[in-house]
This record gives C-alpha cells, structure tokens and sequence, in this order.
C-alpha cells in the first residue's frame, strides 16, 4: 500500500509500504477517511530525523476488516464502523485504565507520529483497545474529526464546565477553535473569536460565534470587555500556540474567571500578580481527551445533530498529499481531510 510520509523540510511523499498484519491484540482497518490537524505541522515542517520514515496521520476512521488471535468479539468485529483513540498506552498503569492512554506512565505511542504509523493510508494496525465505535448516523468524516481536533475541542469546554449563560473568549479560529465555537454556541454560550485570518474570521461566524475580532486591528482585551460591559469572557480557550494570544485570553477573563491552553507549542510569559492572582484567575491546560471523553463527543454531535462535517472546506486523494499539507500550511483554512 502507499501512505503520505513527511520526508523533511515541508516536503511531502507517497511512499510503498507493506500492508500490516495484525499482532495478536491488534486489529487492521480499513480507513474511510483521514483527519489533517494542526499539530501534523510540526513533522511535516521540520528536517527529517534520520529515523525510518512514517505514514502520517492521527485522525483514523474506518472499518474493522482483519482482527487479531486474541480480540474477542465484544472488542470489535469484522465490518465494525470505528473511530480511534489514537494512543496506546501499557493498559495498567492508573492513567491507561482510566482512559487516558496519552498520559501512560510507561510513555505512549502516538499513531501517526513516528511511533507508530497513521492513518493516511489505505489500511491501518491498530491495537484493539483503542477503538471507539463510531455511531450509525456519522459519517466517517465526522469520526475523522472527532477522532482529534473536534474531540480536543469539546473535551476543552467540558474541561472548562461552559454554561449557557456563559460569554467565551476563543483565540485562533483553526479546526479546533471552530469546533469551539460550533459546539460552544450549541452549549449556550455567547461565543466571541479573536483570529487574525479573514477567511477563517467568516468561518467562524458561520459556524455559531456571535463577535469576532481581528486582533491586527483592534486590541482583543479591549474589544472583549467592551462586549461584556467591562467584565471581562468568563472564560477563554487558546488555541493559536502564539505568545500574543495567550497573554490576551489571560488578560480578557472576568475576574475569577479561567483561561485554558490548548495549543501544545509556543512559550508563554505574562505578570504573575495584574494578570492572575490578583483577580483570582485560574489557568489550565487540556490535551486532547481520554478515550470515553471521546465517544461522549460523538454522542454530543449525533444527540444534537451538529453540522461537524461543515468544518471540512477541503477534501484531498492520497496523491494529492503534497497540496494538501502545503494548503493546510497557510493555515486560513477550515479542516481538510483525505477520503479513500
């Protein structure tokens, strides 16, 4: 089979690989679709490492088409729809059984990151307990995306407890931040999205947020508290991994409100005392979801029959790896996805 492979330096290829074969508590899929992130970035714009290469992609969806010796049917079964969550951790330490494979204490492998290969390919190995069966109404599409930056999202406002009568604050109108602001506005909330892209700035309008902001021409903290009468989002979520913004979703929460970091990148400095303790502000970080946090998002989308699939402007081939990640590079863009 052939699978995209970051070969260094923004470069991108269709390489040979041999199709995988199951280890005893593995399954193979057959993916239907797979999910680009933000985060695939990272490998695709840095040099390459010497390592073997790698197929890329951690956002797999599919059917379950070859299982190993010891799955039992209740783990999966031939034709099962499924999702992934795209970790594999040791299975016993505290973290592992309570669905949160990425924090293992042993250390994760990560599928589609060099320690393991993704899911832009035709078929993928992945251990049996990692899958989570996608439901019958979405499509592999929306599994693809829940598989990572929309389950990332709604694990980040279930993290932060958002309630309907609720103002927040979402920095960077990527894949995730959409995905905030779709899921945010469905919560209650009133949603106000700070990103410097115009056409992501209309993408998020369209997708439930009620203000949006352009920080290169109006000061963000500003433009918040003069939405909210001079008190400030209740809450903010960062999504940019830039310095600038997260020192404004810092700064424009109420007092005692919470801010949250969602990108993994970048550095951050700010006034401990003006901009924290002083106002009682709390401030979290959120990786991604745990396994059951996983299917509670698809549960979500399909309980209120949430457009997930809208997020997508751009649908790719397998051959057309190399647009599509210089695409995806431009970053003012919705989501992009490849369809086998």
């Amino acid at each position: 089979m052939r699978g995209v492979t970051f070969i260094g330096n923004s470069n991108v290829e269709l390489r040979d690989y041999d199709d995988p074969i199951p280890g005893p508590r593995d399954v193979i899929l057959e993916i239907k679709a797979s999910g680009m992130c933000g985060t695939d970035l990272k490998g695709y714009r840095r040099p390459h490492n010497g390592k073997d290469f790698y197929i890329a992609g951690h956002e797999p969806c599919g059917i379950v088409v070859e299982v190993g010796k010891h799955v039992s049917e209740t783990e999966a079964r031939i034709d099962d729809r499924v999702m992934v969550h795209h970790y594999n951790g040791c299975g016993s330490c505290k973290h592992c059984i309570e669905g949160w494979s990425q924090l293992c204490d042993a250390g994760p492998e990560v599928y589609g990151s060099g320690q393991g290969h993704g899911a832009h390919a035709k078929f993928m190995r992945v251990a049996a307990h990692t899958l989570v069966p996608l439901r019958s109404e979405l499509s592999y599409t929306t599994g693809a995306a829940i598989s990572c930056g929309t389950g990332t999202a709604f694990g980040a406002l279930k993290r932060l407890g958002v309630e309907g009568d609720e103002t927040i604050a979402v920095f960077g109108m990527g894949p995730v931040g959409l995905s905030i602001a779709q899921f945010g506005s469905k919560m209650g909330a009133r949603v106000i999205a700070i990103e410097t892209s115009p056409e992501r700035r209309s993408l998020a309008k369209a997708k439930g947020a009620n203000y949006v902001i352009d920080p290169l021409t109006n000061d963000p903290v500003e433009a918040i508290f003069d939405i909210t009468h001079g008190q400030g989002a209740h809450k903010s979520i960062e999504t940019a991994g830039v310095q600038a913004a997260r020192s404004a979703s810092v700064k424009s929460v109420c007092k005692w409100g919470t801010a949250c970091f969602v990108a993994g990148g970048g550095q951050f400095n700010f006034e401990v005392g003006p901009d924290l303790t002083f106002r009682q502000v709390s401030l979290i970080g959120h990786w991604t979801f745990s396994k059951t946090g996983q299917a509670d998002c698809a549960r979500f989308v399909a309980e209120r029959k949430i457009d997930v699939d809208s997020l997508f402007t751009h649908r790719w081939r397998l051959d057309q790896a190399e647009k599509a990640y210089s695409t995806l590079d431009q970053q003012n863009t919705g989501k992009g996805v490849f369809i086998l």
